[in-house]
């Protein structure tokens, strides 16, 4: 079983941010991370973007409420963030870069 490992390094601090019809997304952390963990306390769809800003659509990656989901950063090499807009209730994402060990 691989085990997550926050980075406790403050440039890699956790963020969160409110979200509601409109999406909420991050500032972006630096390059480096392998994953980030994200979990919202409402149903949302979630983005992980790099680059520029995106806000996350009903296209993106559906997450059940308070349910810690740990995503895979594709491109590691720029900085990048998470977006994540409502379901059918606004709330709050909440997210910590992570390695694996």
């Amino acid at each position: 079983m691989e085990l997550l490992v926050p980075l406790n390094d403050p440039q890699y601090a956790a963020k969160s941010v409110a979200y509601t019809g409109t999406a909420g997304s991050t500032t972006p952390w630096p390059s480096g991370p392998q994953g980030v963990l994200v979990w919202c306390t409402t149903d949302a769809y979630v983005r992980v973007y790099s680059g520029t800003a995106a806000a996350a659509t009903v296209a993106d990656t559906p997450l059940p409420a308070n349910t810690p989901v740990p995503f895979k950063i594709r491109n590691a090499d720029s900085p990048w963030g998470v977006s994540a807009v409502q379901i059918s209730a606004g709330g709050t994402m909440y997210a910590k870069p992570i390695n694996k060990e």
